[in-house]
């Protein structure tokens, strides 16, 4: 239905103006259907913002995902945050960003008091079940879509399986794949640009979307112009923001206070989120379960799986952890966990969240004034290539744990493996969206379970 009401509309011209409000009401709908972790969440965005309703060219937003994932913290919450501000100024930023996490805070906070208060239930297994090897496709299948944009010539395809490679087989961190992409594009770049150019080189993707109300070559708006003063001006409030909540809770609970730690260790946490949450997750594991004791090792498992089959960034597990840990650390008494859990999960999400939105508010002039700019696109296109690589290890990681969940030396589950292959033939064969193709596999969960 959506494709043939869009091709009944003139692509060759730009779509009419969006109001505030119509944007509003697409940024609610992605935070409520943004499933599949950064991959499938880019991949989602993709279709609706470029290719069905135009508000946005292929150009421009590949350019935005580059310096997104050049950045500490969730890469499709600051795309949202990024395309957002751009169309409708900070406040269409904000609104943004924050209905892109709201959905999936209000709904891990229910999971984790339900978690707590009645334990493992059968019925939630089954569907957790079926759920796993649908996720496994999606991100599979995200990095198709996004390899397929962002691999547009040979070289492309080279720094992607070495990515790949360094990640897997070497174990290289994240930030250090980053800069080693850059260097090799910002080199690259001198030495054969056409190879660096987004949408260049001899494989360049013919597909064409039609005019885009942010096209190619539309002049930056004049709230995306760039003045030092209006740098000066977001980082200043930044640091106000994060400044008064964290002296509030220190002159309140002191330092030592669970909710001053916490705070204190996800903002630490939100500057080391370079390549997304599992870049980030060994060191939450480390702070939350061993160094502060605020969960255990299985419950920081069972909030991965419950990050992992929400909508939101899969980062917002740091949700659940603040749950937890306002529920085992009590700082209302023992009278008041829910209060304490529910205040936690907040302030956790609250710090983590707050470096996002300044990186964009802050960098995006900047970053608006560079996007004809080879000097500064050919090392973003060659981020990019690495990234796919990037996400190609995490589906192998899915994979990995989900049909061998005890491990090489244990059984292959065919089962999970059967819904996974299912899922796949949906998405690419039948282009069915992400939304049935999770519902239909934990319906198959359920079903196996009986």
């Amino acid at each position: 239905m959506k494709n043939s009401e869009s091709n009944n509309i003139d692509s060759s011209l730009p779509p009419q103006p969006v109001s505030f409000l119509a944007a509003l009401r697409f940024w609610a709908k992605l935070g409520f259907v943004s499933f599949g972790g950064p991959a499938g969440q880019i991949a989602i965005m993709h279709q609706e913002l470029v290719e069905r309703r135009r508000w946005i060219s292929e150009r421009r937003f590949l350019h935005a995902l580059n310096y997104c994932m050049l950045l500490p913290g969730p890469e499709a919450q600051q795309l949202a945050t990024y395309i957002g501000w751009l169309m409708h100024r900070s406040w269409g930023g904000i609104a943004a960003g924050l209905l892109f996490i709201l959905p999936s805070l209000f709904l891990l906070i229910l999971l984790s008091w339900i978690y707590l208060r009645f334990g493992t239930v059968p019925a939630i297994s089954a569907v957790l079940y079926g759920i796993k090897p649908a996720v496994t496709a999606i991100v599979l299948f995200a990095a198709y879509r996004i390899g397929s944009r962002a691999l547009k010539n040979w070289l492309m395809w080279v720094l992607a399986a070495l990515a790949f490679a360094a990640i897997f087989v070497l174990h290289a961190p994240f930030p250090l794949i980053v800069l080693i992409a850059a260097l090799l594009g910002a080199l690259g770049g001198r030495i054969t640009p056409t190879l660096f150019t987004v949408g260049g080189g001899h494989g360049t993707n013919k597909q064409n979307y039609g005019a885009a109300l942010i096209d190619d070559n539309t002049p930056a708006p004049e709230h995306a112009q760039f003045r030092w003063t209006r740098l000066c001006k977001i980082a200043l409030t930044g640091l106000l923001l994060w400044g008064s909540v964290m002296g509030m809770l220190c002159w309140q609970f002191g330092w030592q206070g669970a909710f001053t730690q916490m705070s204190w260790f996800f903002t630490k946490a939100a500057l080391l989120t370079f390549g997304g949450a599992y870049a980030v997750l060994p060191y939450v594991y480390q702070g939350a379960v061993e160094h502060y004791h605020w969960l255990t090792a299985t419950q920081m498992i069972d909030g991965l799986a419950l990050g992992e089959t929400t909508p939101g960034p899969l980062i917002m597990i740091v949700t659940f952890v603040g749950f937890l840990a306002g529920w085992n650390q009590m700082p209302f008494g023992v009278d008041s966990l829910l209060m304490s859990a529910t205040i936690a999960a907040v302030i956790v999400t609250y710090f983590t969240f707050l470096p996002s939105f300044v990186f964009i508010l802050a960098g995006g002039p900047l970053v608006e004034s560079t996007h004809g700019n080879l000097k500064f696109t050919a090392p973003l296109s060659a981020i990019t290539a690495a990234v796919v690589g990037v996400i190609l290890n995490l589906a192998v990681f899915f994979a990995w744990h989900v049909f061998w969940p005890k491990g090489f030396a244990g059984d292959f589950d065919g089962v999970a493996a059967l819904i996974g292959v299912y899922a796949l033939i949906a998405l690419f064969h039948f282009k069915v969206g992400v939304i049935p193709v999770i519902i239909a596999s934990a319906a198959a969960g359920v079903l196996v379970s009986l």
